[in-house]
């Protein structure tokens, strides 16, 4: 389990709690109508878009803002029309950065995630130059009260999931990412409450931070990015060891 995926865990609960209702709800109707758009408003025929839609309910969004934005992104409603760009980067010591946006002026949203990354330490990499080292995953995330670890690992290995980490305050189960609704619905069927799913770029090498003034920097540059209003999610390869982590949060 790298640091990342530990402080990615974090941060997802951390901002379904605390993040403002109306900046999270905006952020996930631009994830249903890109995917309603690019793949049609039939939950069943899009996964993409079944994905954004369970997601947007983890996160408590009304029914209607959901339907709004599939009906938008199928062109039954007017709205305006957001393209999907990635930008590559690099965080302080070496760490690459994933940058996923929804943006309707890609032009601006370049210029300002470059600023980011700039004041921040960090810097902009071309196409390609980081994305090799990720590798597109399905995620569910149960909490530890919901199963046993051994429940866990034989309804959801069964099922085809790739991997089981243990958080400590709960179950991060990792799969590919036609298989995410698979596994969800056969740990459901085994009585297994998922706390939350989503679709997600994990890495396939990591850089470790073993001192929290280097973690800091790095945690700096990803906070900047996720509070730009283009900017979906952030991913990045470090690891962080447990006392490091307790120190940075401290």
């Amino acid at each position: 389990m790298s640091g990342h995926s530990k402080w990615h865990s974090i941060k997802h609960a951390k901002g379904a709690a605390d993040a403002a209702r109306g900046k999270l709800f905006a952020r996930l109707a631009r994830q249903i109508e890109v995917a309603a758009r690019a793949g049609g408003g039939d939950l069943d025929a899009n996964p993409t878009l079944r994905t954004m839609v369970q997601k947007a309910r983890d996160g408590s969004m009304p029914k209607d803002n959901i339907e709004r934005a599939i009906k938008r992104g199928t062109g039954e409603l007017e709205g305006v029309r957001y393209e999907s760009v990635t930008y590559e980067g690099y965080a302080p010591s070496g760490v690459a950065v994933l940058c996923e946006c929804l943006t309707d002026n890609r032009n601006r949203t370049g210029s300002e995630v470059k600023n980011v990354f700039t004041r921040n330490g960090g810097s902009l990499a071309e196409p390609g130059a980081v994305a090799w080292q990720f590798e597109r995953k399905g995620v569910l995330n149960i909490e530890a009260s919901a199963t046993t670890e051994d429940d866990l690992m034989a309804a959801a290995l069964d099922a085809g999931a790739e991997d089981i980490a243990d958080l400590g305050d709960g179950w991060q189960v990792t799969t590919g990412p036609s298989d995410l609704h698979v596994v969800r619905d056969a740990l459901e069927a085994a009585g297994i409450s998922v706390g939350s799913i989503d679709l997600t770029m994990l890495p396939t090498q990591t850089v470790p931070l073993t001192e929290a003034s280097a973690a800091k920097t790095v945690l700096r540059v990803l906070d900047a990015l996720e509070e730009h209003d283009d900017v979906q999610n952030v991913f990045a390869n470090f690891d962080i060891p447990d006392d490091v982590l307790q120190a940075v949060e401290a």
